[in-house]
């Protein structure tokens, strides 16, 4: 019987994505956010050193992914780090993206780190039909990038203005606005509401595809707006 070579792949279980080369492996500690302290800075560049790391990279995610990790030492890595990690693959939800906001920039109009905060709590790692990402800015500069995010919210004078389906990648999609001049308990509500909607629909569909099949009326009236 001939043996089968091991064809090595992403490992799910633990977090880590293979790289290029076909044998080192990255991981991305969640960082909410991208908020970190300097102690958690020096125990990511500490635990980086010691098991011989390629790089740190900082991710569009606002993370710090450890890149070039062998397989052997993938495990210690993440028990020596004690964070969880990001959810950087899987049909979930990926990653919500924070401005600076009122907490820190000159330009926020709106809490941009607080709502983040409160929808990564919920929401981060969710599973769902497929890979979704969401993104909060303060102002109309629109740093986080909203309206390229299956949900974007964006902060003004008067509250935040709601998108959904927004997308980057090989088919590019802008986020469609849904609502406008929210306070904060009525963005978290909206959102409940779309995820809701969308856990329901039934295909493995990015939202913004799932807005192309049944019409934005239509996705409307199945959110309550």
């Amino acid at each position: 019987m001939v043996s089968k070579e091991y064809v090595r792949g992403d490992l799910p279980e633990k977090a880590a994505i293979l790289q290029r080369d076909g044998e080192t492996y990255a991981i991305a500690p969640h960082i909410p956010g991208g908020i970190v302290y300097p102690e958690t800075l020096r125990k990511i560049a500490d635990i980086a050193e010691k098991y011989g790391a390629a790089a740190l990279k900082i991710t569009s995610a606002q993370r710090i992914a450890v890149v070039g990790l062998k397989e052997e030492d993938l495990d210690a890595a993440w028990a020596e780090l004690g964070m969880k990690p990001g959810a950087a693959i899987g049909l979930c939800v990926r990653s919500v993206k924070i401005c600076p906001g009122t907490t820190f920039c000159k330009r926020g109009k709106q809490d941009a780190v607080g709502l983040g905060l409160k929808l990564d709590e919920k929401y981060h790692g969710m599973q769902l039909p497929s890979k979704f990402k969401m993104a909060v800015s303060g102002c109309q500069n629109s740093c986080s990038e909203p309206s390229i995010k299956d949900i974007g919210i964006m902060g003004t004078a008067k509250g935040f203005t709601l998108s959904v389906g927004g997308s980057a990648g090989p088919r590019p999609r802008l986020g469609n606005v849904v609502a406008k001049d929210l306070s904060e308990e009525q963005v978290m509500d909206l959102v409940d509401r779309i995820i809701n909607f969308y856990k329901g629909y039934g295909k493995p569909r990015r939202i913004g595809e799932v807005l192309d099949e049944i019409g934005l009326e239509k996705f409307k009236e199945g959110v309550g707006l």
